[in-house]
């Protein structure tokens, strides 16, 4: 596995950890449909959260956030919509962004977005 793939799954990983310390319930974890995949498919009360991951190795070209583009987004949202189609889910729908910088010699930095789409 290319080494960018590993540290995706481990930012994955840490994004999963912090959801469930703040009480969240995962329900998927990279669940696919057509082009999109969706990282992380959370719970919390009665909001479905869709989480995307971002996970640099150092903000030296920007933060993790701001990697995310627009098209992706959009693949996203298809994806959540049918989600929540095929489970006749009748709940909340947000969506969020993780972004996690794991550098070598820092400590772990971790940033949750809610709504984070709604900055794009």
């Amino acid at each position: 596995m290319a080494s960018h793939n590993e540290l995706g799954k481990e930012g994955e990983e840490i994004a999963v950890d912090f959801l469930l310390k703040k009480g969240y319930t995962i329900r998927e974890r990279n669940w696919r449909y057509l082009k999109a995949e969706i990282d992380i498919i959370a719970q919390f009360e009665n909001t479905l959260v869709i989480v995307e991951v971002k996970t640099r190795s150092t903000k030296d070209f920007g933060d993790p956030q701001d990697f995310i583009k627009r098209k992706q987004i959009q693949l996203l949202v298809m994806a959540a919509n049918e989600y929540v189609v095929n489970r006749d889910l009748a709940m909340e729908v947000r969506f969020d962004i993780i972004a996690v910088v794991l550098s070598k010699n820092t400590p772990v930095e971790i940033e949750h977005l809610e709504d984070g789409f709604l900055h794009f």
